[in-house]
């Protein structure tokens, strides 16, 4: 029985690997694929779907908090340290692409790497996105963590950072853990300020995104801010 068992989890996995290059996978079946290599000697078909369910999705999964993955049952550590490093490596090819191009060639590869930076994250991020003067990425700094609805902003210390960096251009980045995707007043007098602070020493404010709920909302696109002129 035994032997049965073995032979039927081996046939379903290879079963699994050719759906996969055939790209005819889900998201559950993906998950439960993934899982396969770091619990081999285990049916985690029942474990990918209640995943899932628990966090949304398989993006949901990926990007959920360290210590939620650890404490769900069936995971345990080592499972949880393979998805985040799934997670990680997803994000360092987004940074990888930035530097390599215009952040603006491609848009989308912005967006997907706000999303999968701030998703699941409880408490305001505050990340600047320094830019050289080809509106490629030199670095992504956390400039902040603060609270569940707030995080401060020195406005010196990022003038400072772009200056020591020989950035051209910046994009401010910061979450609304309560999914509230609207930029708060203090939000756009912040923008503003830093805007006219960079302006000043030769240095472009290109726009500042705010993440919240699955939605990038862009502060150029709203007219939060004005672009200082000469």
């Amino acid at each position: 029985m035994a032997n049965q068992d073995s032979d039927f989890h081996a046939g379903h996995r290879e079963r699994l690997r050719q759906k996969f290059l055939d790209d005819k996978l889900s998201d559950a079946e993906k998950l439960e694929l993934m899982l396969g290599y770091i619990i081999p000697r285990r049916d985690v078909r029942v474990l990918s779907h209640q995943l899932i369910s628990e966090f949304g999705n398989l993006s949901g999964v990926l990007t959920a908090q360290f210590d939620k993955l650890v404490a769900f049952k069936g995971m345990g550590r080592n499972s949880a340290i393979f998805i985040k490093l799934i997670n990680q490596l997803m994000l360092d090819g987004y940074k990888f692409q930035m530097k390599q191009q215009p952040f603006f060639h491609n848009p989308d590869v912005l967006y997907n790497y706000c999303l999968n930076l701030f998703a699941g994250k409880t408490v305001e991020e505050f990340h600047v996105l320094f830019l050289d003067g080809d509106s490629r990425l030199l670095e992504d700094w956390t400039h902040t963590c603060g609270t569940v609805n707030t995080s401060e902003v020195y406005p010196r210390e990022i003038v400072q950072r772009a200056m020591a960096l020989n950035s051209r251009r910046l994009v401010l980045l910061h979450n609304h853990p309560s999914a509230q995707a609207v930029f708060s007043q203090d939000d756009a007098i912040t923008t503003q300020r830093l805007a006219n602070l960079l302006h000043a020493i030769g240095i472009e404010l290109f726009d500042h995104l705010l993440i919240a709920g699955g939605i990038v909302n862009s502060a150029k696109s709203a007219h939060i801010f004005n672009t200082p002129h000469n």
